[in-house]
């Protein structure tokens, strides 16, 4: 019985060499599972049935190694399942980002997509729909190695806001004030909605100025020829219409701040600052500020909360402030014009008070335009002789020279956006070239930037009623709403 089953189940006796062989084929080859799994009983039952005396003399690692190979086999089989399975997983992954991507790029430009109208998203109003089957010509996926984005300080309107550097309010501004001697106003041709005033509507613009959070004011009369001196002593007449403005101001309005100009040019027969020499031309430094301490202490002992000296005289800081002291008004401020270019821009200025220069310019004691560090040496003197306020003229041709003190001195800093400023930008809004609003909000936001603490604007109330408008563009600016 024995020797049947040995003769059915077995060929010829394999050798041990043949064995090895074998194993070593079957690995190469990589037989198929089924293959194996069929090899498997009669395996098992061969070990069974008796055995040559050769075969059992054979190592058992000879044996065994069939089925070694068999189990590898089945391992490698399991691995290469979960590899497969694991293949797709991240092809579906990277399909669905892709799919995300997509939908992103198509929402930031108001591109349709099925799943954006699926879930009820409307475009976005002014954003001009897409052709149907429209699709962007880019990279899918594509997205830039770049750590440091600065939009993502931008993407909201409460970020933009606690970001921003620069802050403007009605607050900011000085408003400039026309004065004439006449019960009625004039209008300025050279400054579209500009007048000068007359006491009744000086009134009226001061009241209007602090319903919109204007609370500040300089004034500027238009003197008649008939008061014209050389010495231009008019300007210290307590009688004067810069005098009589004063109390009516200060009367009905006692909590606004009144700023005085401090020049003679409206009152010099020869439209300069100071007194001329007839034979010469120079404009006499010396006497010129006394004349100009003269008048700074009637103008504070009228009321004036600031004096404003805009002659650039050398050491007329010094003499006012030593003058007003020793009248008893420590507390009556100066705002220096510390830097004042001699600036083609103050044309409008001049038209409305009749002062343009009756011979020459001004470049003798106003500053060189093409000069900036030449501004550091009078922020020196200015500080040293007692200034409270130091002022750039002209405001948007010179932000460098208005960021210049602001860096080089702790006194607040005040500019002046001069009537060429506004004449221009009234001018190209009327012809439609540029928004009035956008352009003047912006110019003087650009002024501030710059370093001006307080700004001198003839479009002071009108930029102030712009900015307090709820609905309007500015607030819609600033919140994010445009």
């Amino acid at each position: 019985m024995g020797t049947n089953l040995a003769v059915n189940f077995y060929a010829p006796p394999v050798q041990a060499s043949q064995a090895s062989t074998v194993a070593q084929t079957g690995i190469a080859r990589a037989l198929p599972i089924d293959n194996a799994r069929r090899m498997l009983p009669v395996r098992q039952a061969s070990l069974q049935a008796p055995q040559s005396p050769e075969l059992m003399q054979q190592p058992k690692d000879n044996q065994f190694s069939m089925l070694t190979t068999l189990h590898t086999l089945g391992l490698g089989f399991i691995s290469a399942g979960l590899l497969l399975v694991v293949h797709r997983i991240m092809q579906q992954r990277q399909h669905l980002e892709i799919q995300q991507i997509d939908m992103a790029m198509a929402t930031s430009t108001g591109e349709k997509t099925e799943s954006a109208t699926a879930q009820g998203k409307k475009r976005i109003a002014g954003i001009k729909p897409r052709p149907a089957g429209y699709k962007h010509d880019v990279s899918r996926g594509y997205q830039l190695e770049e750590i440091s984005r600065p939009r993502r300080n931008r993407r909201h309107p409460a970020l933009r806001a606690f970001m921003r550097e620069t802050q403007l309010s009605p607050a900011n501004f000085i408003v400039p004030l026309f004065i004439h001697d006449e019960q009625y106003d004039t209008p300025i041709n050279a400054m579209p909605g500009c007048f000068r005033l007359c006491a009744a509507s000086v009134l009226k613009e001061v009241g209007e100025c602090v319903e919109q959070g204007v609370n500040m004011f300089i004034l500027f009369p238009k003197v008649s020829d008939e008061l014209k001196t050389p010495d231009g002593r008019q300007c210290y007449d307590e009688n004067d219409i810069v005098m009589r403005t004063l109390k009516l101001i200060k009367n009905a309005y006692p909590d606004v701040i009144v700023c005085t100009d401090i020049a003679l040019d409206p009152y010099n027969t020869d439209g300069h600052d100071g007194i001329v020499d007839e034979y010469t031309g120079e404009i006499i430094n010396d006497i010129t500020v006394e004349q100009l301490c003269k008048q700074a202490v009637v103008q504070a002992r009228a009321g004036s909360d600031i004096v404003a000296p805009s002659d650039m005289q050398d050491g007329r800081i010094g003499a006012i402030r030593n003058a007003l002291d020793a009248e008893g008004f420590t507390n009556v401020g100066i705002m220096s014009y510390c830097a004042k270019y001699s600036s083609a821009f103050y044309g409008p200025f001049r038209e409305a008070l009749d002062s343009n220069p009756s011979f020459g310019d001004k470049a003798t004691y106003q500053m060189d335009p093409a000069n900036r560090r030449e501004a550091l040496r009078e922020i020196e003197l200015d500080e040293s002789e007692g200034a409270d306020i130091l002022m750039v003229k002209p405001a948007m041709p010179y932000l460098d020279v208005i960021m210049t003190l602001k860096e080089n001195s702790v006194l607040p800093i005040a500019a002046y956006q001069v009537s060429g400023e506004y004449s221009m930008i009234k001018a190209a809004a009327e012809k439609g070239y540029i928004d009035e609003q956008k352009v003047v909000l912006e110019s003087l936001l650009s002024i501030k930037r710059a370093g001006a603490d307080v700004i001198l604007t003839y479009f002071a109330k009108q930029a102030a009623k712009w900015m307090n408008q709820r609905d309007g563009y500015w607030q819609k600016k600033l919140a994010g709403k445009l």
